[in-house]
């Protein structure tokens, strides 16, 4: 199960992780963002320990979808060194997602 990142943990959990974040933001009246969620599911299992994999509800957490320009969604924001470092709008299949992991891990 992905993690729950909020503006409260975000600091913590994201921008001050030693390793790289996929965060998905979304929300629960957004159709494509709950077709998204078994791939961030999936994603999370699969990179378990390796790659921190979570989502942020954007109408929980407006500050972060502000701070992070996110205007559309879903959108996934990957995060390394406390910088975005890539970024997907819109539903995708999980191998688009996997692709772009293993290039920033250098897979």
């Amino acid at each position: 199960m992905a993690a729950v990142f909020t503006d409260s943990n975000f600091d913590t959990e994201v921008l001050k992780a030693d390793k790289l974040s996929v965060i998905d933001f979304w929300a629960p009246w957004c159709g494509p963002c709950l077709a998204l969620g078994p791939t961030i599911d999936a994603l999370s299992a699969e990179y378990a320990g390796k790659v921190n994999v979570g989502k942020v509800n954007v109408d929980e957490n407006p500050n972060l979808s502000i701070n992070y320009g996110v205007t559309s969604i879903p959108c996934v924001l990957f995060i390394k060194d406390g910088k975005v470092v890539d970024k997907q709008l819109g539903l995708a299949p999980k191998n688009v997602f996997d692709k772009k992991i293993q290039k920033i891990l250098g897979v």
